[in-house]
């Protein structure tokens, strides 16, 4: 049997990508910050999930998970880690708490290294491992390509991502490990119906509060109406099981208009466009 590890498995894209990986047969493990996630999603994924308790941002329980895996399974092996633990600071960059973008690099680009560390030997970067090399497929996203007002801290994580993936696929083929970054735009997750994702919080009294509330409104809309996440985790399954994938994977709604035309576009235009849609391009 071969086993799956999974960062943020308790919503959204993580709890799907487990249940598509569960669908095949394959051996789950799910990280989760809470015990009370950790009994939910045993309770409802069955007995070929795993959860294991651990913050990205956590170093000592990452390698107490680590050291649990490497008793469990260490002959076997990971067949696949995915590294879909994230989070997404918003605002403006010019107001933006430096402790807030510093977070925003602690989740999703130091935490994301920290789990693919501990949990490369497993995956057979050692000598003799005594099974085949497994994969890494990196969560990313349109914004690791495409940047957005109000989301700099959060794209500027997903380039940090797609960059060092890029680094970390080359040196890895020492080991035979391949590293695929996955980048989805707008998917559909219970996240767009929580009032948080609309609130300013403290940039409500800026000069930006009018043209955030507007770019808001526009991005719930897109989250609402997005790719599903069961979708997305089904396909990511497919990648993972081909024999030659590709280094990098879109799955973007309205891919044309939202994905293709903005990365020819020149950037000049490009900014003037989205600075009309906003509001924030000065007349």
């Amino acid at each position: 049997m071969k086993h799956v590890l999974v960062t943020g498995a308790s919503t959204g894209i993580g709890y799907a990508v487990c249940q598509a990986f569960l669908e095949k047969g394959y051996h789950v493990y799910g990280s989760v910050r809470k015990q009370a996630d950790a009994d939910k999603l045993r309770q409802e994924l069955g007995a070929q999930f795993e959860p294991l308790l651990f913050d990205v941002t956590d170093h000592a329980a990452i390698a107490v998970a680590a050291q649990r895996l490497e008793a469990e399974i260490g002959k076997q092996g990971l067949a696949c880690l995915v590294n879909n633990a994230g989070i997404a600071v918003s605002g403006p960059v010019g107001l933006l708490p430096i402790d807030d973008l510093r977070w925003q690099f602690e989740v999703n680009l130091f935490g994301l290294i920290a789990v693919t560390q501990a949990f490369l030997p497993l995956l057979g970067a050692r000598e003799n491992p005594g099974h085949a090399p497994g994969r890494i497929l990196m969560v990313s996203s349109v914004g690791g390509k495409l940047s957005a007002p109000f989301l700099g801290a959060y794209t500027s994580s997903k380039h940090a991502l797609e960059g060092i993936s890029a680094s970390l696929r080359v040196e890895l083929q020492l080991y035979g490990i391949d590293v695929i970054i996955i980048g989805p735009g707008a998917i559909k997750t219970p996240i767009w119906d929580k009032p948080s994702a609309n609130e300013l919080g403290v940039f409500e009294n800026t000069a930006y509060a009018k043209m955030m509330t507007k770019f808001q409104r526009y991005f719930v809309k897109n989250g609402q109406e997005g790719l599903s996440a069961d979708y997305l985790a089904r396909e990511m399954v497919k990648i993972f099981e081909k024999k030659s994938p590709k280094t990098r994977y879109a799955f973007v709604k309205g891919k044309m208009n939202n994905w293709t035309i903005p990365r020819l576009l020149p950037v000049r235009m490009l900014d003037r466009m989205i600075g009309k849609a906003t509001g924030l391009l000065k007349k």
